[in-house]
């Protein structure tokens, strides 16, 4: 058996023509459309319905609880990648079988979203959309997990971006598609429409390669502990305590401060998103004109943010975009209480979407930076996975009061309340947003230091991965022959 580059040391350059060619970068992006079309059918989409049925505006609050599967799936994470599904997982794999089954549990409860009225069955339209969210949030799991498996690193980012295209355009049909048709067909119809579009996900898992076996396969040689050695088990002190005490022992108590940083962040975006809906309908927007600029034309205008924050990054430093993405994220609520106050202008409504979905994307990417900034190489998986859920766990919690907010105070106050939550969090940035910065530069020095002392070693290492360890993409199961994939270079 031939040698791959990884272990051979040789690595191979991506070739353009190697993406168009590759199966699985097709299959990543039906994926990416099967992971991103749920989202908003129990989040924005939900919240429009229901403030179109006229349900009482501390219900719709409420009803933002039901998404919280999607911040605590790290929960039931372990299992996904410990445990098959009966029967199915002997045929088709443990991923595909996982996919599949959560992408038909999901197509189920949104067909079960479609028969029920929220005027009389507003318990039973509940119950659809939390079993929405938990089936979604697994499905994420499972396709995060199918992507990392599938591709080398070498292809990593390219998997990474298709998905996100695929990803933003489920966005788009759940959110501008379901209104149109709900506008001209009804809710019911939308939902209906929106449960059929999930066999996009259902074929690309049937057939997306079943890598289970053969990727054991392998790096069983690999990954086989030396001869003597005790085998490593999973145990909660490895898995969870010993990422928390290096994050204590490496940040100090600044750490504490840290924590309330990203948990407030994007606190003003969480609490504010679940009441625009409401606003849209009380102004009298129509659900044609909210699809189209909300749902479509905002979509595009966040992936601008992100690009800008992104850009401002690489030209300025991660603190300063820090500071001026905490600053934006919550000052941009203020274009919502603006919008409050006068008529159904569709001029007005575009440019109150264009400043909150640009600011909004812009303060993500920053924190999305951020919080990346704060791992450590051997732990960054579960403290990444950590700060994300503590990001969005708050401020998902506040959000169920927005409603009584809005009740007691009316929308312009409020809004102006959720920009207010910005204030400390300026703050906070100025005094512990170089705490990524620092930690990096520690890192480095330390990294430069044990390759100076290991300097005579025969054995190359890489961080926390020893050299030769990880599959090349070519060698992944499924991927293109090299033959076929590699062409001589001119």
């Amino acid at each position: 058996m031939a040698q791959s580059p990884a272990i051979s040391g040789k690595v191979r350059k991506l070739a353009l023509r190697d993406i168009f060619e590759d199966p699985r970068i097709v299959l990543m992006l039906a994926l990416g459309f099967s992971s991103g079309l749920p989202l908003l059918l129990v989040l924005g989409t939900f919240s429009t319905r229901l403030a179109y049925s006229d349900v009482d505006i501390k219900a719709i609050g409420l009803f933002s609880y039901l998404a919280l599967p999607y911040t605590l799936k790290f929960l039931w994470a372990p299992l996904i990648d410990r445990f098959d599904i009966p029967l199915l997982s002997v045929r088709i794999g443990r991923r595909r079988s996982w996919m599949i089954a959560t992408q038909v549990a999901v197509a189920l409860a949104l067909s079960l979203m479609a028969t029920a009225n929220p005027a009389t069955s507003l318990v039973l339209l509940g119950l659809g959309a939390f079993l929405v969210a938990i089936c979604a949030a697994t499905q994420d799991v499972v396709i995060d997990g199918w992507r990392i498996d599938a591709a080398g690193t070498d292809l990593q980012g390219v998997m990474a971006a298709t998905s996100n295209l695929g990803y933003r355009l489920a966005l788009m049909c759940a959110g501008a598609g379901a209104l149109f048709i709900a506008d001209w067909a009804g809710w019911s119809v939308a939902y209906f429409s929106m449960a059929g579009l999930m066999g996009v996900g259902m074929i690309a898992a049937l057939l997306a390669p079943a890598y289970d076996r053969e990727h054991a396969e392998a790096l069983g040689a690999a990954s086989a502990p030396p001869a003597g050695a005790p085998a490593k088990v999973w145990s909660f002190r490895a898995a969870v305590l010993e990422p928390l005490t290096e994050l204590h022992t490496r940040l100090g108590p600044g750490l504490w401060a840290i924590l309330i940083l990203v948990a407030f962040y994007r606190m003003p975006d969480f609490i504010s998103g679940v009441m625009a809906s409401p606003l849209y309908k009380q102004v009298g927007f129509t659900l044609t004109e909210i699809g189209a600029v909300s749902k479509l034309y905002g979509i595009w205008v966040g992936i601008a943010g992100a690009f800008v924050g992104g850009w401002a990054m690489t030209r300025f430093g991660l603190f300063p975009t820090l500071v001026t993405g905490a600053f934006l994220g919550a000052a941009s609520n203020l274009s919502f209480s603006w919008l409050s106050y006068g008529g159904p202008e569709v001029w007005r409504l575009t440019a109150a979407i264009s400043i909150d979905n640009f600011c909004g994307s812009f303060a993500g990417m920053a924190l999305i930076a951020y919080m990346s900034s704060l791992t450590a190489p051997g732990f960054a998986a579960t403290q990444y996975a950590l700060f994300s859920s503590l990001y969005a766990l708050p401020g998902k919690l506040v959000a169920g009061t927005s409603g009584f907010m809005v009740a007691s105070y009316g929308y312009p106050v409020f809004f102006a309340l959720t920009a207010a939550v910005g204030i400390p969090v300026v703050i906070l940035c100025f005094f512990v947003g170089r705490a990524g910065e620092r930690s990096a530069a520690r890192a480095a020095a330390e990294t430069a230091a044990f390759e100076t002392a290991a300097s005579g070693d025969t054995e190359a290492v890489s961080g926390n991965h020893q050299a030769g360890l990880t599959l090349a993409s070519s060698d992944r199961p499924g991927a293109p022959a090299p033959e076929t994939r590699m062409r001589p270079q001119k």
